[in-house]
């Protein structure tokens, strides 16, 4: 996501600030991702297909860091802090830019495992990390008195780099669930937030779905000749392909797990597969800038 993202940072998006800069939009209506010429675009259904909450991930080892982070995170949602960071990517505030140190072990750092390829959370331009989590992390090792050190890496990688301690926390737009518990202990929720669909502009397959129990009939629907494209190991992989744990029942539709959301989107719009289902923030951002791009 980052590689092609970073060449577009898209502000106001769709989703709006809503209360803690969580919540969704229940209008039903496409993202206003269209075109005006003919050619096709993404587009997102703005209807939630699930409820989620996300946490930093702290190693089990720190639990001294776990209350640091707890009371951090009450205080920057109580203090308007959080609301101000959120602005900056949902609003008219303006991105500021991280800077990670290098590793350095005689050094007293926070080392941040995170997955630089989920707009509008993380995300990088240059050598410059961007978004909410980023700029999150960068306060709370400055709250901390550390100095502060980021690991981007694959998705799958971020709870268990913190599991292996070679990370203090994961920051990566995680959703609280059993099995990333087996690596990190969640801080308190942050942040609300929930999966939705995107579509190619010339599909209407979805537009007479009222709610979200509509779109999911539909989606039970499809069978293993329609591909939906996810990002590898978010919750939209385990929505589609199902999974216990997070009490999803999957579906029929062949999962194709990308390493970020912004090339399952290109795909879509190259044709290789009917549908995305991602984080929805991230789906409107991703949306929106590779629309413009078109």
């Amino acid at each position: 996501m980052k590689k092609l993202l970073a060449l577009c940072l898209t502000l106001g998006l769709a989703c709006g600030t809503l209360a803690g800069c969580g919540g969704s939009d229940e209008s039903g209506d496409s993202s206003e991702s269209g075109s005006s010429d003919g050619k096709v675009t993404a587009q997102v259904i703005e209807m939630d297909l699930t409820s989620e909450e996300y946490a930093f991930g702290v190693d089990k080892n720190q639990p001294e860091l776990l209350e640091q982070v707890n009371t951090f995170i009450d205080t920057i949602k109580e203090d308007g802090t959080f609301d101000e960071i959120c602005d900056k990517y949902f609003g008219s505030g303006e991105p500021e830019a991280v800077k990670s140190a290098e590793l350095d072990a005689s050094k007293d750092q926070l080392v941040v495992a995170t997955n630089a390829a989920f707009e509008p959370f993380e995300y990088t331009k240059g050598d410059e990390y961007y978004g909410i989590d980023m700029e999150i992390a960068a306060l709370l090792a400055e709250d901390l008195g550390k100095e502060l050190v980021i690991q981007n890496m694959d998705f799958d990688a971020v709870c268990l780099s913190v599991g292996q301690q070679k990370c203090d926390i994961a920051m990566a737009g995680l959703t609280i669930n059993e099995e990333r518990e087996e690596y990190v202990t969640f801080s308190n929720p942050y942040y609300e937030a929930a999966q939705r669909l995107i579509v190619r502009s010339d599909d209407d397959a979805f537009a007479d779905c009222a709610d979200a129990d509509a779109i999911a009939a539909k989606l039970a629907e499809l069978d293993d000749s329609v591909s939906i494209g996810v990002q590898q190991g978010t919750t939209g992989q385990y929505y589609v392909e199902g999974d216990a744990d997070w009490g999803f029942d999957g579906l029929a539709a062949t999962c194709v797990p990308y390493k970020s959301g912004s090339l399952a989107v290109q795909d879509l719009l190259n044709g290789n597969i009917q549908y995305v289902i991602i984080d929805a923030a991230p789906a409107t951002a991703i949306t929106e800038a590779i629309n413009e791009m078109q």
